[in-house]
């Protein structure tokens, strides 16, 4: 489901599974995190990461998730954060095109890219409510830091999701676009910045992410999320709201 072309400097990578909105199950990361591999190994000067279909990426691939067998932490702690910390870390500018739903690991995609242009339709928020689960890939570190407390647990108690355009202007994300503009907007800025004072770029970058990592304490934020996402999945609300997401139904919770 992960596309990978280079061409001029430029490393394209695409969540191309439109089908199930580019949902991420253990196989799809591993996949991503080869292309990633991959593009380092070409020695791109910039990277685009981009949807395929009417999302960029609904998160967590759970058509098949059995919470009462679901190894959370592993999908988690072994997968999700080491491929968000490898995508951090990208030696050269990386880009990101988000339309549609940006949700949950989708939302960490965005979190740890450098640059973020959002369709103004974009979807972003924290849709967990519905699942008896928990916000995870860095949306607290991120939502907290731009949006301040308030805000963001009226995010995730509700479970109400912002437009592209209102996460721009909240300062979550760089610029939005009308969704018919956003690929050749992206794909602009990374031709530009692969023809750009490379070197120069890193070392804002590097100065950059130590800035914020130190500022947010995104890793150990992180790290935290895990840890009740895992707890969560003892819980009868988890399992609930799984079942109901795969049976296309309302979810009824009973608080615990």
């Amino acid at each position: 489901m992960i596309d990978l072309t280079i061409a001029d400097g430029v490393a394209r990578i695409v969540l191309n599974a439109p089908e199930k909105l580019n949902a991420l199950d253990a196989t799809a990361l591993g996949e991503l995190s080869e292309a990633y591999d991959r593009a380092e190994a070409a020695q791109v000067r910039a990277l685009v990461l981009r949807g395929e279909g009417r999302a960029f990426c609904a998160g967590r691939d759970i058509s098949a998730v059995d919470p009462r067998t679901d190894d959370v932490s592993g999908y988690l702690d072994g997968l999700v954060t080491p491929l968000l910390k490898r995508m951090s870390a990208f030696p050269a500018p990386t880009f990101a095109a988000a339309h549609g739903a940006c949700l949950g690991v989708g939302l960490g995609l965005l979190i740890t890219t450098d640059v973020v242009y959002v369709a103004d339709t974009a979807k972003i928020g924290s849709p967990f409510a519905a699942l008896g689960a928990t916000l995870d890939s860095g949306g607290h570190a991120l939502f907290f830091e731009r949006l301040g407390a308030h805000k963001t647990l009226d995010l995730i108690y509700t479970g109400r999701l912002m437009s592209g355009t209102e996460a721009v202007q909240s300062g979550l994300f760089s610029r939005v676009f009308p969704a018919d503009e956003l690929t050749d907007a992206v794909l602009g800025a990374a031709t530009k910045a692969a023809s750009g004072a490379t070197q120069a770029f890193l070392a804002s970058k590097e100065l950059i992410r130590a800035l914020r990592d130190e500022r947010v304490g995104l890793w150990d934020s992180m790290t935290a999320e895990n840890a009740a996402q895992a707890a969560l999945c003892d819980t009868d609300d988890y399992r609930e709201g799984f079942a109901a997401f795969q049976q296309k139904r309302t979810p009824t919770f009973a608080g615990r």
